[in-house]
């Protein structure tokens, strides 16, 4: 095994949404880890859909970087 190329790991505490905590550890910079998802909130543990507006996004990204109206008009020439 290569020497020198592991990285370091640390003692972290998780902290999930409903306030249980666990330590484990990882390569994080941090000391604690706050998740704002757990088996109490999340959709595939509750059963619970929530929909998304995906036309609202669409559209939104569209006038943020959607092609000009000269440059459309143009292609269809």
């Amino acid at each position: 095994m290569k020497q020198n190329i592991h990285p370091d790991y640390k003692k972290l505490t998780v902290q999930l949404a409903d306030g249980t905590k666990f330590e484990t550890r990882s390569t994080m910079n941090s000391d604690v880890h706050k998740s704002e998802v757990d088996s109490t909130n999340h959709p595939f543990y509750t059963g619970r859909r929530q929909y998304v507006d995906t036309a609202g996004r669409v559209e939104k990204f569209r006038r943020r970087y959607g092609a000009k109206e000269d440059v459309q008009e143009e292609e269809q020439s």
